[in-house]
């Protein structure tokens, strides 16, 4: 079953370590199976406090998306993120 990664940036508070980790992310997907579904596009905040940007991106299952998001690659590069920007992260399933 897919599983789903989806990030909401809601405030961006360094920019400059929020750049290292955008450079750094990128390549914390090779090797593993992901398809981007929405990255940065334009985006409007129905209900509940307004996001800054969104990202989702698609995995073959819950284990494969922890996986990556777990792994030593993306768990060095998040790093920079937390520094740069506050998120909101969570995993779903698929039907």
């Amino acid at each position: 079953m897919p599983a789903f990664i989806v990030f909401t940036r809601e405030k961006m508070r360094n920019k400059a370590d929020y750049d290292t980790y955008a450079g750094k992310s990128r390549a914390t997907l090779a090797g593993h199976t992901v398809k981007p579904l929405a990255v940065y596009g334009k985006c409007e905040t129905m209900e509940g406090a307004p996001v800054d940007g969104a990202v989702i991106m698609e995995f073959p299952s819950m284990d494969a998306a922890k996986a990556w998001y777990n792994g030593p690659a993306y768990s060095e590069a998040r790093i920079d993120r937390f520094k740069g920007a506050d998120y909101r992260v969570f995993i779903v399933e698929g039907i």
